[in-house]
């Protein structure tokens, strides 16, 4: 089936752009946050397509008044790939890697229009492929980059403009890794599902920090980089290095969430350290990620779009579903010779199963 796509020098197959291989598992997405400079007005967003599945769904969540409110949808996909809409939720690429505009439609008490613009050229991070046994558990490709934000969000009627300031990061990211309906026949020999993540893209005056590390229980890593990026660099600026680790970190009582840590980074002429300090809880459910009814990929009809309201203050933070957090943090940068920064960015965290570095088991 030929579709918009296939106008564009864009194909990865020999096949038209509605077929991505062979992998049913296959997805396209792309990935918003942001906050204001004081730390209010949190909100991030989602939208991915699944080729082999037929479907495309987007998420919306904004954190006000200690409330995460989250807007759903999801719709058959139609093999066009090309349209960046699902239900009230859209996507539109004004440069691209430069500047993209999210639009949410008035639905269910929402309405928002922000503009996200690069602060430089996207770091490509390393492809991630991880098998469990013979099978391919992830293998995937994503850009990252933090941006300067501007526009409005609307919930229940009222209307909030984002500050002079605000920013946060997008990402797109593509290939395999788990999507939809869970496949029913396990690894054998069975295995217990472990994954542990952190990534940590920080906005600072003139610059930007981005670490992440995928590791076994043992807290060997599979897949890391730290990055040191100028606004303004191009592509492959920056410094760049597989060498950084979050040390030690305390967490909070009955979750697997961290309240303080520490990354260091090596650097020819000694140690960049980023002490974290989280101060606002965002549960990755809210955008579709580890969520029990809205699993990114997850047959729902031809098109539907639900509103979910979650109290913070009364979930269950140690409940599985909740172990995929970002906690947007106050962060100080303390670079060798150089007087501290404080800046402001995302602690992305989960922990599924025994992590034996951190005492998690």
């Amino acid at each position: 089936m030929l579709t918009k796509a296939d106008e564009f020098p864009i194909h990865q197959t020999p096949e038209p752009i509605a077929y991505s291989g062979t992998d049913r598992n296959f997805y396209d997405r792309y990935f918003f946050n942001g906050y204001n400079p004081d730390g209010t007005e949190f909100f991030a967003a989602a939208l991915g397509v699944y080729p082999h599945v037929n479907i495309c769904d987007a998420h919306f969540s904004v954190i006000r008044d200690g409330v995460e409110h989250c807007l759903h949808a999801s719709r058959f996909l139609n093999m066009e790939r090309m349209d960046m809409s699902c239900g009230p939720i859209r996507i539109e690429v004004i440069e691209p890697l430069v500047k993209l505009k999210l639009i949410v439609e008035p639905s269910n008490g929402f309405a928002a229009e922000i503009t996200f613009e690069g602060r430089s050229f996207p770091i490509e991070e390393p492809r991630f492929v991880h098998r469990i046994g013979p099978r391919a558990f992830m293998d995937y490709t994503r850009l990252t980059q933090n941006v300067r934000c501007s526009g409005w969000i609307e919930i229940d009627g009222v209307r909030k403009e984002l500050q002079a300031g605000a920013v946060g990061t997008r990402d797109r990211s593509w290939g395999v890794r788990p999507i939809g309906a869970p496949d029913s026949q396990p690894p054998v020999p069975p295995v217990m599902p472990t994954f542990f993540w952190q990534w940590t893209p920080l906005n600072f005056a003139d610059s930007s920090v981005f670490f992440h590390v995928n590791a076994n229980p043992d807290g060997t890593p599979w897949n890391t980089r730290a990055v040191i990026l100028p606004d303004g660099a191009g592509h492959d600026g920056g410094y760049h290095t597989a060498g950084a680790s979050i040390g030690e970190v305390s967490f909070i009582p009955n979750t697997r969430h961290a309240q303080t840590g520490e990354l260091v980074i090596p650097l020819a002429q000694g140690e960049a350290k980023v002490k974290f300090e989280p101060f606002l809880t965002f549960l990755m459910k809210g955008i579709g990620y580890g969520h029990p009814q809205w699993r990114h990929g997850g047959f729902k009809g031809p098109l539907v779009v639900e509103r979910e309201d979650i109290d913070l203050a009364k979930e269950n933070m140690g409940a599985v579903e909740n172990f995929h957090i970002q906690a947007l943090s106050h962060v100080t940068l303390t670079l060798p010779g150089k007087d501290p920064e404080r800046g402001m960015g995302v602690f992305e965290q989960l922990i599924l199963g025994p992590y034996h570095p951190y005492g998690v088991g």
